[in-house]
């Protein structure tokens, strides 16, 4: 059984030397030094695949997306009518949520704030509220954003959470549907984003959605609101509105780890806005030893003839 490797910007020998440990009874290839004979692939690990590989492999069974959204795979022309089955793993969950809880303290806890101040020497002390008078809301609850309001929650925020069809967690309170978008952005002080990338969500964290968070967020002293972190899909915001929302106050501040294009361009004010924490998409930038012994183990259940799981619905895009 030949299995392909496709992964864009990676060391793909790296990961040929994984797999061919992990599966001995298997045909390891690297695109595109190694690819072969297309109709003899019937695996591809992939990473933003070039789409005349895709177009190629005519006798494909499961493609196994390397990373945490699959965006990159259904926006490409003659994707195979085979399964596409997504990353979910705990060592990424757990990245992710230490990333989002990272931003978050930096934001209550006033972490850019107190960095300058050390800078000039200058000790002065800013009124603090407690988490709990913080609402953090969260848009995208699968298992990254189930996890996160988990983690966040445990810490004392007043988590909420909106997806598009009603989710039940325990301690978050839930919002869906189009309303409840609405609903849950008013109450919010710290908007998070982990929604993968569809129709829908494309451009969806612009200038209008970002006027609908709380205006109330400094009934606390100390309590400086609202605030955007995104960690979902670079496509989703608008970032010319986020520049925006930020110098005419209707953002406090936000942490990106995501961006309409990436590397961000040098010419791009994310990178010296002082309202801004940025980082290179490394939120969820899991172990690759860690994915390849979980794409190993599906493969051999699917030999088995057990049935896949964690397998995208193209229809919702994730």
């Amino acid at each position: 059984m030949a299995l392909l490797i496709a992964v864009h910007g990676w060391d793909s020998e790296s990961w040929s030397s994984r797999f061919s440990n992990l599966l001995p009874g298997h045909d390891v290839r690297c695109h595109p030094e190694t690819t072969g004979n297309p109709a003899e692939i019937r695996y591809l690990l992939a990473w933003k695949p070039d789409s005349d590989l895709l177009a190629s492999l005519t006798n494909l069974e499961v493609i196994f997306s390397l990373g945490a959204g699959v965006d990159h795979l259904l926006q490409t022309p003659d994707l195979p009518d085979v399964p596409i089955v997504r990353i979910v793993d705990p060592d990424l969950t757990m990245r992710m949520s230490e990333w989002i809880v990272l931003q978050v303290l930096l934001h209550h806890r006033k972490h850019r704030t107190y960095h300058a101040q050390q800078h000039q020497r200058l000790w002065q002390p800013h009124d603090q509220p407690a988490a709990s008078a913080v609402r953090v809301g969260i848009m995208g609850l699968g298992v990254l954003g189930r996890d996160a309001a988990t983690h966040l929650s445990r810490l004392g925020f007043q988590v909420a959470g909106w997806s598009r069809s009603p989710k039940e967690i325990d301690g978050i309170r839930s919002f869906s549907g189009a309303d409840g978008l609405d609903d849950m952005l008013k109450r919010t002080d710290i908007l998070v984003n982990l929604l993968p990338l569809t129709q829908d969500t494309r451009g969806l964290i612009d200038y209008r959605l970002l006027s609908k968070l709380s205006t109330d967020g400094k009934r606390h002293p100390g309590c400086d609101a609202p605030v955007l972190v995104n960690a979902g899909r670079g496509a989703s915001q608008v970032e010319a509105d986020i520049v925006r929302a930020l110098d005419d106050g209707t953002l406090a501040a936000c942490s990106l780890d995501v961006f309409e294009t990436e590397p961000l361009p040098a010419p791009s004010p994310l990178w010296t806005h002082p309202k801004v924490y940025a980082t290179p998409h490394v939120a969820a930038d899991s172990d690759p030893q860690t994915l390849s012994h979980y794409v190993a183990e599906r493969i051999q259940a699917f030999e088995a003839g057990e049935g896949l799981i964690n397998v995208v619905d193209r229809a919702t895009g994730y």
